[in-house]
């Protein structure tokens, strides 16, 4: 978020939002959402104020399935 944030402001290639959604689902989640909100950035896209928050909950409730498991 911090490298298209930068990217952003000065009129640069983009860092496409699939690739930060992609970043999110493999496990980077709570990175994507905590980076969006603190350099306020892709607040008002839905894919990621809506997609994010159900990633890192599907995330988790996976992790707590995991380790009920073992």
């Amino acid at each position: 978020m911090l490298a298209d944030k930068h990217k952003a402001r000065k009129k640069k290639w983009r860092i496409p939002e699939r690739t930060l959604l992609l970043t999110a689902a493999l496990g980077g989640s709570l990175g994507v959402l905590l980076g969006m909100y603190a350099l306020r950035h892709k607040t008002l896209h839905r894919k990621f104020t809506i997609g994010v928050p159900l990633i890192l909950a599907a995330q988790c409730l996976l992790a707590v399935f995991l380790m009920a498991k073992l």
